[in-house]
């Protein structure tokens, strides 16, 4: 078996290959993420992230894929907001 990183919300391991690619570009690394979070396992996104960042961060500070994910953090939305027609409702 392929060893693909220490973490369960990783699975396919894309994030943990993704730091073993040299040279590879913010938008390749927002790709890749996007691709992730697509498949993501349930749970609260912010929660995952910070998995990374423990996981990654200090091996990895200033790869590209860091500065992804350290965006998904900051615009991850809110706990408790709702979609659909519930989220668009003028209160």
């Amino acid at each position: 078996m392929v060893f693909k990183g220490n973490l369960d919300i990783d699975p396919r391991g894309m994030i943990y290959e993704s730091f073993r690619i040299e040279n590879i570009t913010v938008e390749e690394c927002r790709v890749i993420f996007l691709d992730w979070a697509m498949f993501a396992p349930s749970g609260e996104m912010k929660d995952q992230l910070g998995q990374f960042i423990t996981e990654y961060g200090d091996q990895y500070p200033d790869h590209p894929m860091m500065t992804v994910i350290k965006e998904g953090l900051e615009k991850s939305p809110t706990k408790g907001r709702r979609g659909g027609r519930m989220g668009r409702r003028n209160l």
